[in-house]
């Protein structure tokens, strides 16, 4: 069992972020959010898929008039999800233009890099922290390494310069990262903001990087730490990737919320990080979400390719009825469904777990077992074995588990 980092509790709407909390799942609408409707939209597709905070730009008027609107339009619709607004260079202005935006807004993300340079930025920072006290929403304290205060990187450097062993630039800019973070949460702490209204965020593109910045966070600090590979990239790089940071690090216990900052394919879906992001976490043991499809990955005995689209069919299946689900079925996301492709694992694949099926692989007896909490159940044939097994799993979750109270 995984030791998760104690941390303060931060509420977000009626959402916690860490404490004894569960790891916060959250996402990015990449509309303009001042296209109502689209941006309710993507809200609405976001919340769906299981993303718990959404965040949204607020980068012009227009966009932060249309916050309370967003905010009114998914209440309506009884999506309850919390908004985070993400502000860099005027937010300052855009939340004293527009306190309806603020009031709106479950938690605000500033970026310390972004909030002014030279003798604007404390005072400006000071705004938006004010802003935050008057409407009580909690912060999150996002540096960037893209966007880091470059005074700070800058004197960081040349006092590094002057040692007698200066450290490498990489180190240098690891701490500054986190020095930002901090000292910025401090900043905000003397002017009024309680300590359990702070998220920090380190956001870095590389793996080590990564991994370096919030083992150094985590021991210097006990605010939620949200974890996220920025610019993770397109398709498998960006899977692959943030896996790998986040998978680190949330086995030693580091981390409170998280996203998968996936590129979209053109026109592709923008819940795939969603999918992702839950499934680091429910792969890991932290938390579970949809059940799982257990599925071999083929071999030269399955030949047919019949078992690959089952278990996609299964898969789609689950993802489309989890939302009804898990209003219905109370621990329905702990089951596991096993789709296996011949008599090697099938048979054993099948038997651990909740239901599984056993496809006929080359040369094997044109039938499909299935086992249902260890014992088999039913054997299956013929032209609609898909449809079968689906209408299987349905009762198999009716009769298994119990039904939510309304």
């Amino acid at each position: 069992m995984i030791s998760r980092r104690t941390s303060l509790g931060v509420k977000v709407g009626a959402v916690t972020i860490g404490g004894k909390a569960p790891i916060v799942v959250q996402s990015m609408t990449n509309t303009d959010t001042a296209d109502i409707d689209g941006t309710v939209a993507q809200v609405k597709a976001l919340a769906r898929a299981g993303s718990e905070l959404v965040r949204i730009t607020v980068n012009n008027d227009e966009s932060a008039a249309a916050v309370p609107h967003i905010r009114e339009r998914l209440d309506a619709m009884l999506i309850s999800t919390p908004l985070v607004g993400d502000f860099h260079f005027n937010g300052h202005k855009l939340l004293k233009a527009h306190p309806a935006c603020a009031q709106a807004l479950g938690k605000l993300r500033i970026n310390p890099g972004n909030v002014g340079r030279g003798s604007k930025r404390d005072p400006q920072f000071a705004e938006m922290i004010e802003t935050a006290c008057k409407f009580s929403k909690p912060v999150r304290i996002g540096v960037n390494w893209g966007s880091l205060d470059q005074d700070l990187l800058t004197r960081m450097m040349d006092e590094n310069s002057k040692l007698a062993a200066p450290l490498a630039a990489i180190d240098v800019m690891r701490e500054a990262i986190v020095v930002s973070a901090l000292d910025s949460a401090k900043r905000a702490e003397s002017l009024g903001l309680k300590s359990d209204m702070i998220v920090i965020s380190a956001k870095v593109s590389g793996v080590q990087d990564l991994i370096a910045v919030y083992r150094n966070l985590a021991a210097r600090c006990t605010y939620p730490l949200h974890l996220g590979l920025t610019e993770a990239g397109m398709g498998s790089k960006g899977i692959v990737a943030s896996t790998a940071a986040m998978g680190v690090l949330l086995q030693q216990g580091i981390g409170d919320t998280i996203r998968v900052s996936l590129t979209p394919e053109p026109g592709g879906d923008r819940t795939q990080e969603v999918i992702v992001a839950q499934e680091i976490l429910q792969t890991m043991g932290l938390r579970a979400f949809s059940p799982m499809v257990i599925a071999c990955p083929g071999c030269g005995r399955t030949t047919s390719t019949y078992f690959q689209e089952l278990a996609q069919k299964i898969q789609s299946h689950i993802r489309h009825r989890m939302p009804e689900w898990r209003k219905r079925h109370m621990g329905v996301e702990e089951m596991s469904v096993a789709v296996m492709g011949c008599v090697v694992n099938g048979p054993g694949e099948s038997k651990h777990a909740n239901i599984g099926i056993s496809l006929p692989g080359t040369g094997e007896n044109p039938v499909a077992p299935v086992y249902e909490d260890g014992a088999k159940t039913v054997t299956l044939k013929g032209d609609r074995i898909a449809e079968q097994f689906q209408e299987l799993v349905e009762r198999y979750i009716e009769r298994t588990y119990t039904r939510s109270p309304q």
